[in-house]
């Protein structure tokens, strides 16, 4: 299917890294309001550019726009492309108003047109991992979901220097604007809404903490820089997000049922690995000790943190094989950059698209639904504005909790079977009942 884009920004590289995953994606060109930027990019990738967004919009060969402009040019391009008769492809976030989101999605369902958001980290191995565990019932009935968005105090980090493959630079201004929670807090809420369906009600706050993180002028200068939201879901589960960019990084994902819990350490790394622990009385009160708590080895002899379970190896959709990175494997910079992906990770960003493209070829729903998506924008302007005096907002949009994919199904373990309690502690159980009979 033929993807035209708009935007060629920082953000632009990361899809760029993992393209090659989706041969069923096919660039037909580029455009930007930056022409040495889009100069810049044609050459570096090879691709078409086109003289301007209405060019690229008028060319009848293309399927689907990629909007990845800045976020308050989001709505904009996005209505062009769809009152041009394009299926469309946004970054997130989608919008900034959910009035401008109801239109959207209004227009696209008026027209017969996909619509769709990123982010996709949802249609990953470790979050689809983590769903099919929870659709086994590997940790019981899920009764609290946790959720972390600590991304370091980047403002000590030289952000300002900053530059992606292609020589974008971040653009940390813009980010301090709109704010971490704005521009991050739907890659945890993607799927725990895939998982749990959509929130009832949700209570939040958010302040800035951070008014010295630059000498630059920002507009506006009080953008919160920190927020925690409580998720009441409608199917019972609680859940708790914290976005900042102060404290140390930490981005887990936690999901914690009445038999135990599943755990992953970064929603970021697309192949994360992901931990099922069965709660037994064993590793409920070696918790308690602080030799365990800091010793890694005493965690393992006592199954605090549980153990590893496989990841789900499914293919991409409209995939009928994995796709091998081109190009040398065994040069040094080629070295360098599979020790970087080992150590921080890969989001292959550009699954969402193939997502959408696949769904449209297959005449199937695709995911995130446009529902799915109004929903993410409520949340998250809910949570971004609660400020310091805090909010109790009841949702006003809903959706149909997305079903599993059927290739995760298929390529998926059932995973009730790594749930099962250790032996050291189905023989201690009775030891420890007595311990406790003071």
């Amino acid at each position: 299917m033929r993807i035209g884009i708009i935007g060629c920004g920082y953000v632009f590289d990361h899809y760029m890294a993992t393209m090659y995953r989706h041969a069923s994606l096919q660039i037909a060109g580029i455009a930007d309001v930056d022409a040495a930027r889009l100069a810049r990019v044609a050459q570096f990738y090879a691709l078409k550019a086109y003289p301007d967004v209405d060019s690229l919009l008028a060319d009848d060969t293309i399927d689907i726009i990629a909007n990845f402009t800045s976020i308050e040019a989001h709505y904009a391009v996005t209505k062009a492309a769809l009152l041009a008769g394009k299926h469309v492809y946004s970054e997130k976030p989608f919008v900034t108003d959910m009035g401008q989101a109801r239109e959207l999605a209004d227009l696209a369902q008026s027209r017969g047109l996909r619509l769709s958001c990123a982010p996709s980290n949802a249609l990953s191995a470790t979050s689809q991992t983590m769903w099919k565990a929870v659709a086994d019932g590997a940790v019981g009935d899920v009764r609290i979901v946790y959720a972390e968005f600590d991304d370091n105090p980047i403002y000590l980090m030289a952000p300002e220097g900053w530059r992606s493959r292609s020589g974008a630079p971040w653009p940390y201004l813009h980010e301090y604007e709109m704010g971490c929670t704005w521009e991050h807090v739907g890659y945890h809420l993607t799927w725990m809404c895939a998982m749990f369906g959509p929130v009832r009600q949700v209570t939040a706050f958010s302040k800035q903490t951070l008014p010295d993180k630059t000498d630059q002028p920002l507009h506006p200068s009080d953008t919160p820089d920190f927020s925690v939201a409580c998720l009441d879901f409608h199917s019972g589960v609680v859940g708790r997000v914290t976005c900042s960019i102060a404290a140390p990084y930490d981005h887990r994902m936690r999901v914690i049922g009445n038999t135990g819990m599943l755990h992953a350490d970064t929603y970021r790394h697309y192949e994360c690995p992901v931990y099922l622990e069965p709660f037994g009385k064993l590793s409920m009160n070696a918790r308690k000790a602080r030799s365990v708590r800091t010793n890694s080895l005493l965690q393992g002899l006592f199954g605090v943190g549980g153990r590893r379970i496989p990841l789900v190896r499914a293919l991409p959709p409209g995939s009928s094989q994995h796709t091998p990175r081109p190009g040398a494997q065994w040069t040094p910079k080629a070295l360098l950059n599979r020790f970087k992906r080992r150590q921080l990770g890969q989001q292959d960003k550009a699954i969402g698209l193939a997502e959408l493209a696949d769904a449209i070829r297959t005449d199937r729903p695709h995911f995130p639904a446009a529902d799915f998506t109004l929903h993410l924008t409520e949340l998250t302007l809910a949570i971004q504005g609660a400020g310091a005096g805090g909010v109790c907002h009841a949702m006003q949009t809903s959706f149909a909790p997305p079903t599993l994919p059927i290739q995760t199904m298929q390529a998926a373990p059932d995973y009730r079977r790594y749930a099962n309690l250790g032996w050291m502690e189905r023989i201690s159980a009775r030891f420890l009942d007595r311990m406790h009979k003071h």
